[in-house]
């Protein structure tokens, strides 16, 4: 019996290691569950407006098949509840959360105090305000006893360069990071008096935060004025703002009444939690 030649020999297959082949394959992104329930609850929060399972699943990029079951469990729990039109919403589990979050958080309750105490005096409306990113998001409200309303409300998120709490709240940083930051995240605002570039806007947030006091005139809002004064930790970091929304006309004819007392108010929060004290001994 004659062998086969090397020509006749069919050369033997190679596997690759499992490690190599591994490399080799592409990698599938996988989203987790939690993440998709965060996904789909953070949906729904900057919508502000109830939402179907479907539009929801494409918002987020999700499947459906996915997306439905977990709608399902989350109804089950009351983080989600049932809205018009086979909707689903914000469920009141999540308001007793943010119940529990806010008494434990020393300092939104002296912050929320001082607010309602700044309402009754000048008989306008407060707001605490923070950053969320690239927004400014109010945490707390307190609406004055007139006829005067305003669109923001409690968990609003508004562009930072719209408000005159925005700048604040990114005045501490170097000059090179606000810049950067405007330059991402800077808008057209609805009555387009907002300035949008973002060397003018950082100069502006580093000089209002050094001077403690911010005021936007009907940047966001036609008619509506906003001044607002920073409230800051033991090192000197911006925590929020505490600033009074009022009209154009009111502010114009006694600013001085309401600069002093936004700033009073934002010097007395510091005070109660023991900022200013720190910052002093730093």
């Amino acid at each position: 019996m004659t062998a086969p030649s090397d020509v006749d020999r069919k050369p033997a297959t190679r596997k690759a290691p499992r490690a190599k082949q591994a490399e080799a394959a592409p990698k599938r992104s996988r989203v987790g569950t939690l993440d998709r329930v965060l996904q789909i609850l953070d949906y729904l929060y900057e919508a502000d407006t109830p939402a179907g399972p479907y539009a929801i699943a494409k918002a987020i990029g999700a499947p459906a098949t996915t997306v439905y079951p977990l709608i399902d469990g989350l109804l089950e729990k009351g983080l989600l509840a049932r809205g018009p039109n086979r909707t689903v919403w914000l469920g009141p589990r999540l308001h007793y959360y943010g119940l529990a979050f806010a008494r434990r958080t020393d300092f939104l309750t002296v912050a929320t105090s001082q607010m309602h105490q700044l309402c009754r005096s000048l008989s306008e409306t407060i707001q605490i305000c923070g950053r969320e990113g690239d927004h400014m998001v109010v945490l707390a409200a307190a609406e004055g006893p007139g006829h005067f309303r305003i669109s923001s409300q409690v968990g609003s998120r508004v562009p930072l360069n719209w408000t005159a709490s925005g700048r604040l709240l990114v005045g501490h940083l170097p000059q090179a990071e606000r810049v950067a930051l405007f330059e991402h995240c800077s808008r057209i605002s609805p009555t387009g008096a907002a300035k949008t570039d973002a060397r003018t806007l950082s100069k502006e947030a580093a000089s209002a935060f050094q001077s403690r006091l911010s005021i936007a005139i009907g940047e966001s809002d036609f008619s509506i004025a906003c001044v607002a004064s920073p409230i800051c930790d033991a090192q000197g970091q911006p925590l929020a703002t505490i600033s009074i929304v009022l009209p154009i006309q009111k502010l114009q004819e006694d600013q001085k009444r309401y600069t002093e007392a936004v700033r009073e108010a934002a010097d007395a929060i510091e005070r109660s939690i023991g900022a200013q004290d720190l910052q002093s001994l730093a």
